[in-house]
């Protein structure tokens, strides 16, 4: 599917083009499902770009079919999920070796290609970026995303408390569900309030936020002393705006990161401290991705859709391999 024009979800169309052949680094995957990400939304608005591919995507999952001169580890065959630099909306794709992982038995392929991003986001923010320490608690916005429900479970399991807000109160009772010691209704309730309440008026060590400046000034208020605030959006142009003396009295650090933009080698680097830390918790079940629809390929723009509404609970993934999805690809010309 590719980002035929700036605009809304129906300029993704079908189309025919070569099937990618990986580098001497990397593996040719055939995808069987791709994760459908908040990235890829905002990619298709600004439309075509020379600096990434049109056809969107930054998580896969699939088989592998053919595998780099230089990569180890890996074999023709093998049940892989990855993160890709774009190209995930497709039968075939390819991606750096060493930022894909060996599916675990027990973990099926749709399941498998929400887990990527997510992860990786996850951890480059909380552990790079914000330095998260050893009992440290943490607020994360939108509880009941793809990245807030990996991270609930993750660091849950790693002895962090976890608090989150969400928009609805059936998302509330989901992200408690997952794991967080309170989840917040940020329609209805003062959720820096909360949080304060909640940590005998300390506040947290760490917030994460995908909505941009909307609400700088209760992240601030919800923070610890010398908390860290870190964005993942810049949202849809509210800017950052707290008092100077509130930030200072605190000493925040407030800050943000592009996981996209990360050069390989930072990748690679996330990528180990995954395989070590994480994914034994993904392969014994502890840490799974809620996922909300699975559409096929071909409907990728009703799939665009839905994420644009923002009613979904977890994550939203493609089926690269439905008939529908070959169908498709074999009426585009």
């Amino acid at each position: 599917m590719l980002i035929t024009a700036p605009g809304g979800p129906d300029v993704l169309q079908g189309r025919r083009v070569p099937i990618p052949m990986p580098a001497d680094d990397e593996l040719q995957i055939r995808v069987h499902a791709a994760g459908i990400n908040r990235h890829d939304c905002n990619q298709r608005q600004r439309g075509p770009t020379p600096a990434h591919s049109d056809i969107p995507g930054l998580e896969v999952a699939g088989v592998v079919m053919a595998v780099g001169s230089r990569v180890t580890g890996w074999a023709m065959g093998d049940k892989v999920c990855a993160l890709t630099d774009g190209g995930g909306y497709a039968q075939y794709a390819v991606a750096p070796a060493t930022h894909a992982f060996h599916v675990p038995t027990g973990l099926d392929l749709v399941a498998a290609a929400a887990l990527p991003e997510a992860l990786f986001t996850v951890w480059h923010n909380f552990f790079n970026v914000a330095a998260l320490g050893p009992g440290e608690s943490v607020l994360i916005h939108g509880g009941t995303s793809g990245v807030g429900a990996i991270a609930i479970q993750l660091l849950k399991a790693l002895g962090h408390r976890v608090f989150a807000t969400c928009g609805s109160e059936r998302k509330v009772a989901t992200a408690e569900q997952l794991g967080a010691t309170r989840a917040f209704n940020y329609h209805e309730d003062d959720f820096a309030e909360g949080v304060l309440a909640a940590t005998a008026r300390r506040g947290v060590d760490v917030i994460l936020d995908m909505s941009g400046g909307r609400y700088s000034v209760p992240n601030v208020r919800a923070l610890a002393r010398r908390g860290r605030l870190v964005h993942l959006s810049p949202g849809k142009g509210a800017d950052f705006q707290v008092p100077l003396r509130d930030l200072m009295a605190k000493e925040a650090k407030v800050t943000g990161s592009l996981l996209r933009g990360l050069p390989n080698e930072e990748k690679t680097l996330i990528a180990h401290r995954l395989r070590d830390v994480a994914w034994p918790l993904v392969a014994s079940g502890v840490v799974r991705p809620l996922i909300h629809g699975t559409w096929p390929l071909g409907d990728a723009a009703r799939a665009h859709a839905t994420m644009e509404r923002g009613d979904h609970v977890g994550k939203l993934v493609l089926d690269c391999q439905s008939t529908d999805a070959l169908a498709t690809a074999q009426r585009a010309r």
